[in-house]
């Protein structure tokens, strides 16, 4: 499984506004919710909300991978923001959080759910490729980023 291959551009946040934790869950439901990719917004975010409140999901280094299970989707919905000022998300290093991979997965694909965020723990161990997507100038750049990143990778 590749990341590359599951995230699309137009679910890309160049610069997130929103500066806590519910604001930027709010700030993904509501681009999910306008794609036509979810059917309630407010849905969408107390599911994540509700995940969180079980342990944040800000790994450290910077990175946040808020996730749940939605029902009534067919495959794993992948979308990325990018916080340049940071937001405090309760991550495990206590620092602030500036790089988001939302993942939602469909309620029965536990397994490809996990694999997903396994890999994007992985990618994200790389200091110097977190570093390039800070410095990435939109959304297209930030995809070749990640897809360059895993073509050196095995799936």
């Amino acid at each position: 499984m590749k990341i590359s291959d599951i995230i699309s551009e137009d679910l890309i946040i160049d610069e997130l506004k929103g500066g806590t934790k519910i604001e930027v869950l709010q700030e993904f439901s509501r681009l999910l919710y306008e794609k036509g990719i979810v059917p309630d917004k407010e849905g969408l975010t107390k599911i994540l909300v509700s995940r969180e409140s079980l342990g944040s999901t800000g790994i450290g280094d910077g990175v946040a991978i808020p996730h749940g299970k939605l029902k009534g989707i067919k495959e794993l919905i992948l979308a990325f923001g990018r916080s340049k000022k940071g937001v405090d998300f309760d991550s495990l290093d206590g620092g602030a959080a500036h790089l988001f991979f939302l993942l939602l997965a469909p309620e029965d694909a536990p397994g490809e759910h996990l694999k997903a965020l396994a890999r994007i723990s992985r990618l994200m161990k790389n200091g110097e490729l977190r570093d390039r997507l800070m410095r990435c100038g939109g959304g297209e750049e930030i995809k070749m980023a990640i897809t360059k990143e895993e073509g050196g990778q095995a799936s």
